[in-house]
């Protein structure tokens, strides 16, 4: 516990001497910038792109154009391929009645759960696979 010293008293400081041998580390700049809270992670001007992978149809755009060879779409592209495969497979059960209803209707709520995921981990420049769907689209090859 620290002693409260009296407003009458002189206090004096002696630094501490630092040994010749040693010599302080120089201070060096991060090698990477830091980003910030609204900054994307990747470095890719694709985002936009990328997030058009997970929307049905849009697909086709990244196809056409020559973003296609970008590593980050390319990515993105692969695994809404494997979720437009999951949707038509939630279509064909929806049309089996009664079980195929609820099974699809089940189906449809985790395809629209993985659509938002990967907008999400495009948006924010994250490579991450979509849960159960995303292995299967590593076996896409363009």
């Amino acid at each position: 516990m620290d002693t409260p010293i009296p407003e009458n008293q002189n206090v004096t400081v002696t630094p501490v001497p630092i040994p010749p041998n040693v010599t302080p580390a120089p201070m060096s700049p991060p090698s990477q910038p830091i980003p910030t809270p609204n900054q994307p992670l990747s470095h890719s001007s694709n985002t936009g792109t990328a997030i058009l992978a997970y929307l049905g149809i849009l697909i086709i755009v990244p196809f056409l154009t020559d973003a296609k060879n970008d590593p980050f779409v390319k990515f993105h592209i692969k695994q809404g391929l494997a979720l437009i495969i999951s949707e038509l497979v939630g279509s064909f059960i929806f049309v089996i009645p009664i079980l195929g209803w609820i099974v699809g209707a089940f189906l449809g709520l985790f395809n629209l759960i993985m659509i938002i995921t990967g907008i999400i981990n495009a948006a924010t420049g994250k490579q991450k696979e979509l849960p159960i769907l995303g292995q299967f689209a590593r076996n896409f090859n363009f």
